[in-house]
């Protein structure tokens, strides 16, 4: 027959099969919810007159550039012709100075500077003659 230790070993066991059960349950517990945060981030919305007032900074900005560097190409050409010029200058003073020893020597005179021609003639006072008017 059963004894009593034997029935209380069994009932111990059913105690703890209930009780792991009991927990098992009680620690997993009902529907769980999670809360999702998406990270979806979305272009903002531009209109049609903001692409294109954006185009045209943009557009200005290569066209500044584009001025810039072609600006200091110019001026880097101008560097180069104002030297060949000072050079060329240099050369021509040298020669001016040359022939003028050649004319000293030989004693040919240096020609007088031509009269200035007046190119209007000088109205005349307070009355109009149709001499005094240019041709045209």
């Amino acid at each position: 027959m059963i004894t009593n230790k034997n029935l209380l070993a069994v009932g111990a066991v059913v105690v703890c099969c209930i009780t792991v059960v009991w927990f098992s349950t009680s620690i997993q517990g009902g529907l769980k919810t999670y809360e999702l945060r998406p990270q979806i981030s979305l272009p903002e919305y531009r209109t049609d007159a903001v692409r294109a007032i954006d185009a045209y900074e943009r557009l200005m900005e290569r066209y500044m550039d584009l001025t810039e560097r072609n600006s200091m190409r110019i001026g880097t050409g101008l560097k180069e012709v104002m030297k060949k010029l000072d050079s060329i200058n240099d050369k021509l003073t040298e020669l001016s100075a040359g022939i003028a020893r050649i004319e000293k020597t030989f004693g040919i005179e240096q020609p007088k500077p031509p009269a200035k021609k007046k190119l209007w003639p000088k109205a005349p006072d307070k009355k109009t003659n149709n001499e005094s008017l240019p041709p045209w």
